[in-house]
């Protein structure tokens, strides 16, 4: 379908290299088009969908959004109330989604929506859907924290009627398949962050070697110069993870629980790292002339989308088998 074939490591790969790009949004929205809209379509979907919908896709031709977030369901994906109902031939489509990544530019959405009215865990499904359909509404462009480049909508569906044959694989397996498409999100998701937190130190390091405060540079502070190696070994550790993770993943292991302490972990130094680098900035560290101020509101991102801290913490406790059951 035009793509190398090649395993998912170098998607890893290719994630850590856009992490030198200087601006967050970007490499999430390739992120959204490579590991985030497609694999379902790319493990399930038929031959058909596959040339309508993947081949422009991975050619570049097209733009694919996820349609998974509602406003009432985030992380709770399981509480989505969008309905993709069966008439004859075509699913009629209402509801609405939120925090759309490239959701006002593009072509398709790999949407999931309840099928039937089964069980929260059986009634889904992923449906291919146009976004040139009559009865979508992109109802506006989100203003945001960070990520300000990136394109993310809110979008409604009224009577949108789309063929029954965009379902992707199964009906009613859309919550399974979404669940191993997190997978694949969450360790790109760590892999693009890795990069812009090695910046971020480095800018720092040579910052504060040149910033004198009371007659010595910033950096000779024991407490600014052991920081700086505390949170570059940190760096390292979650790289280490990371790398371990996607291994088992390529050699075809679930590695659910690994990606969720990647993503947690990643979600907190993070927030670490640009907090404590920009206070050895001082008052430069609070302009927008500087990357670390950029980062610091880009990468706040990452303890919230593609699922929250919470969750990544009651998904590491199921594995761990602490969760208290219901």
């Amino acid at each position: 379908y035009g793509g190398m074939g090649l395993d998912f490591s170098y998607n890893i790969a290719v994630a850590e290299e856009l992490g030198n790009i200087r601006c967050a949004g970007i490499p999430m929205a390739i992120g959204v088009q490579a590991g985030m809209a497609t694999p379902a379509l790319t493990r399930f979907g038929s031959h058909e969908l596959k040339k309508q919908f993947l081949v422009p896709t991975i050619a570049g031709d097209f733009v694919a959004c996820l349609g998974i977030s509602e406003a009432g369901a985030g992380s709770d994906v399981a509480n989505i109330k969008t309905t993709a109902v069966r008439k004859g031939d075509e699913y009629v489509i209402n509801g609405g989604k939120m925090w759309i990544t490239s959701g006002s530019q593009a072509d398709w959405m790999c949407l999931l929506a309840n099928t039937s009215e089964g069980p929260p865990h059986q009634n889904k499904s992923l449906i291919c859907l146009p976004m040139n359909l009559p009865g979508i509404h992109v109802a506006k462009k989100i203003d945001k924290l960070g990520m300000r480049s990136s394109d993310t909508a809110q979008i409604f569906f009224e009577d949108v009627r789309v063929p029954c044959r965009n379902l992707i694989g199964e009906e009613g397996k859309g919550f399974t398949y979404q669940m191993l498409q997190f997978q694949e999100e969450r360790l790109w998701a760590v892999a693009t962050a890795l990069t812009p937190m090695e910046t971020i130190i480095q800018e720092t390091i040579d910052y504060t070697r040149q910033r004198e405060v009371f007659g010595q540079p910033v950096l000779h502070n024991q407490t600014v110069h052991f920081r700086l190696a505390e949170l570059a070994t940190e760096v390292e550790l979650l790289r280490s993870l990371l790398h371990r993770a996607v291994a088992l993943y390529v050699e075809g292991n679930d590695v659910t629980k690994f990606a969720s302490m990647a993503k947690l972990k990643a979600g907190r130094l993070t927030r670490e790292v640009t907090d404590s680098c920009l206070q050895f900035w001082g008052g430069m560290g609070f302009t927008s002339e500087v990357l670390v101020s950029r980062f610091y509101r880009d990468l706040r991102l990452m303890s919230i989308g593609g699922g929250s801290d919470e969750t990544m913490l009651s998904i590491i406790c199921k594995y761990m088998d602490i969760l208290p059951r219901k």
